[in-house]
């Protein structure tokens, strides 16, 4: 005997009226069946434990997968991102292997990064990744990672442990997908990040240079020089080096250091501020090239 579904009554009830004919049972007990079957029902929805079957049933309207897709960016539009990503994830879930459920995926990404979750944006563009790494969307959606971690780049006086796993998302994005616009826009966003890097070692190397700690300081703008030639900070890292070199005594590479910084920003205030420095020992900017500074600035110009 089959027990009517109380999660749809209206379906189970229809379903049971055709036996009820054949079986010539009379309206009352035919009642008293019902409410027989209802009870028993009743006790083993109770009960289902023992089965360790569907507790929570949830039914899911049989909508298509379009219709639910084209909800989403309805809502979207309204930006009622919330509901939005609900509608997405329901064709995820309701249609797994659909195209439809492939572009919801990168929908979820896109809209958890438009709500600045940045960890839930991650989450869903590298699950689209790990299923469709050879989609036309999977530069965007490498490209979203990489915009989260992007996003998040603290302050400069804060760890920058977050800036260089932005940096390397955005790395990535260039060089698996040199041919796209999110490789453009990747290497915007990796000179800023590298000017970040570049102005935390510059904090560091001017608080070492206050300290009278040169070496330190020497070491900190050598990272710039070496690692940042096209970031902002190079032409003071140039000028710093004079500064430390010359506390030191080391005449011949503080004349380097404004020698380069001459050579290839000759407009800059920096080198006109290492001008006057190297001279107050008697002497003018000039190039050694066994110097590391001039051989880390080799084939580099701007001026």
């Amino acid at each position: 005997m089959r027990l009517l579904s109380l999660g749809r009554p209206s379906a189970a009830l229809s379903a049971e009226r055709p036996a009820h004919a054949r079986g010539g049972l009379s309206a009352g007990a035919f009642a008293v069946r019902l409410a027989g079957l209802v009870m028993v029902g009743a006790t083993l929805g109770g009960c289902a434990s023992w089965f360790d079957t569907n507790k929570e049933e949830t039914v899911f309207p049989d909508v298509p997968a379009e219709q639910r897709y084209n909800e989403g960016l309805t809502l979207m539009a309204k930006e009622d991102y919330a509901e939005a990503i609900k509608r997405f994830e329901d064709v995820d879930r309701q249609h797994p292997y659909s195209e439809w459920a492939r572009k919801s995926l990168l929908m979820i990404a896109y809209v958890n990064y438009s709500m600045g979750k940045y960890d839930e944006c991650v989450a869903a563009a590298k699950r689209y990744l790990a299923l469709h790494p050879g989609s036309d969307d999977a530069a965007y959606a490498a490209f979203l990672v990489a915009s989260s971690y992007y996003d998040e780049i603290p302050d400069i006086s804060r760890d920058q442990a977050r800036t260089q796993r932005a940096m390397d998302a955005l790395d990535e994005v260039v060089r698996k997908y040199p041919n796209t616009e999110y490789a453009v826009s990747a290497k915007k966003k990796l000179e800023v990040a590298r000017d970040q890097l570049a102005g935390k070692e510059m904090m560091i190397g001017r608080y070492y240079l206050e300290q009278r700690n040169y070496a330190g300081a020497i070491n900190r703008f050598k990272v710039v020089v070496t690692r940042y030639q096209t970031t902002r900070h190079v032409e003071e890292a140039l000028y710093r080096l004079t500064e430390a070199y010359m506390a030191l005594g080391v005449i011949n590479e503080a004349q380097t250091s404004a020698a380069v910084l001459g050579y290839n920003f000759p407009d800059s205030s920096w080198y006109k501020d290492a001008y006057k420095l190297v001279q107050s020992r008697g002497v003018n900017p000039q190039l050694n090239e066994q110097s590391w500074i001039a051989k880390a600035f080799k084939g580099f110009s701007l001026g």
